[in-house]
């Protein structure tokens, strides 16, 4: 097993790439916590508001606490779409700091990650919303698909009971259905796979916005199946975290007389509302650090499979500073400066004339 700051010179898989996160989030986990935390309290923040607002627009009297109530609806809304774009730019600062560390084993911590982030602060944010635009657009794509071909299964399954067994019938509609889903699926990760190392490229790479896209879609090959695993296992986690949350919190309401049932949550006292909706954020945030390091060490592995990037990060680490050539490469540095160069100093003057050193 290798140490978790070193590559492996084998592609990894996705069992590999998981395995070498969830170490990488053991190793350092409550620093890749404290960096995790400030966008998921902002999303935490945007949700109690949401809570609010949505619980009491419909019960209120008065025009006056109307207008109170909206504005927690759409301030919560905005919260919470700010903490997801923050998401996306801390990643990319995340990204940076896991690059140093592979390369020069330097220490994995929240300074270096959001000084990272703020020097890009802009470019990242223009970045994110682009992103966020393309996964809206992305899950619409793949819904319309899926409810389209779902519709055509259903009123062929309908035909064939007919004519047919309603077991076998019903079979061959769950078969279609489950069918379906992978397709769309798969269709999701296959569109949104392109731009999901736009902010790795910008803050490793060093390049624009515009540039960085370009790169993420040369890049993203053959990343659907990996992307898929990585999401899955990241969201399954975080969703028993949120029932190990959850459950003590039904007990306590269960037994203050409150019904823990989703159905009846429109009669849920305000406290168990809000604390129901607060731990949702809470299990993220134990969650979160692991998916940005599978996104980080995917953003690797496509380097690694395609440009030998392991090769390059290990001659960086082991032989000196290679000297400023003015050589162009088609591939990515293995990690861009983030300081500027000094202008060279002007040439000495004798005698009030510049001297020709040529």
């Amino acid at each position: 097993m290798l140490p978790g700051n070193q590559l492996a010179l084998a592609p990894l898989g996705a069992g590999d790439l998981i395995d070498r996160a969830v170490r990488l989030y053991r190793r350092h986990l409550i620093t890749l916590i404290r960096i995790a935390a400030p966008p998921v309290i902002v999303t935490a923040a945007g949700s109690i508001l949401w809570t609010i607002g949505f619980r009491q627009i419909f019960n209120t009297p008065s025009n006056s606490k109307l207008f109170l109530y909206v504005f927690l609806l759409v301030s919560g809304l905005g919260l919470m779409g700010g903490g997801y774009l923050f998401n996306l730019i801390v990643m990319g600062g995340a990204s940076r700091n896991l690059v140093a560390h592979l390369l020069r084993n330097e220490p994995v911590s929240v300074r270096a990650t959001y000084s990272a982030v703020r020097s890009r602060f802009w470019g990242l944010l223009l970045a994110s919303l682009i992103v966020a635009c393309w996964i809206l657009l992305s899950m619409a794509v793949a819904f319309f698909g899926w409810y389209m071909v779902v519709a055509i299964l259903s009123v062929g399954a309908i035909l064939l009971a007919n004519v047919a067994p309603i077991w076998f019938s019903a079979a061959v509609g769950i078969i279609s259905f489950l069918a379906a889903t992978a397709l769309a699926l798969w269709l999701f990760f296959l569109v949104v796979g392109r731009v999901v190392y736009v902010p790795q490229i910008m803050l490793v790479e060093g390049r624009g916005v515009l540039d960085a896209f370009s790169r993420s879609f040369s890049l993203a090959r053959g990343n659907v199946r990996r992307l898929m695993a990585m999401t899955l296992f990241t969201t399954f986690a975080t969703y028993s975290a949120l029932m190990i949350l959850v459950i003590p919190l039904g007990w306590y309401g269960y037994l203050s007389g409150v019904d823990p049932s989703p159905w009846n949550s429109a009669q849920w006292p305000a406290w168990y509302a809000v604390g129901y909706s607060v731990l949702g954020p809470l299990s993220s945030i134990l969650l979160t650090p692991v998916w940005m390091l599978g996104l980080s060490l995917l953003y690797v592995d496509e380097r690694v499979r395609h440009e030998g990037y392991d090769i390059e990060l290990m001659a960086a680490r082991q032989l000196s500073e290679m000297p400023e050539v003015d050589v162009s490469s088609p591939f990515g540095p293995a990690l861009s400066s983030s300081t500027r160069k000094l202008p060279p100093p002007p040439p000495p003057r004798v005698s009030g004339r510049v001297l020709n050193l040529s």
